[in-house]
């Protein structure tokens, strides 16, 4: 079965933000900002390389409903929407600090 190349990066997604939300974030001793900002961004990474192996040099256009894209655009566009409901309910629910107390 041969999925269309946008669900092929949703998945994608899909499958890092789980493994972030489900395994990798829960079980750190120390839940802060700067540790998941920094993990978030190797996973990033991840999701980037694996689309790139998928995609590079194919010239698949990626439909962002209003406009195309190429792969990577795509894959952090939507890495990025589908994460933001999810690190907002993992900060609420760890008491995740989002701001710096002595920037207010």
């Amino acid at each position: 079965m041969q999925f269309a190349p946008e669900a092929q990066i949703f998945i994608l997604n899909g499958v890092i933000l789980a493994v972030a939300y489900l395994g990798i974030y829960p079980s750190l001793q120390e839940k802060t900002l700067n540790r998941i900002m920094t993990i978030d961004l190797v996973l990033s990474a991840i999701a980037l390389f694996v689309a790139g192996a998928l995609f590079w040099g194919t010239d698949v256009p990626f439909s962002m409903l209003i406009f195309d894209t190429n792969w990577a655009v795509f894959t952090i566009v939507t890495l990025m929407v589908m994460e933001v409901p999810l690190f907002l309910r993992f900060a609420r629910k760890y008491g995740i600090n989002l701001f710096d107390d002595n920037q207010r």
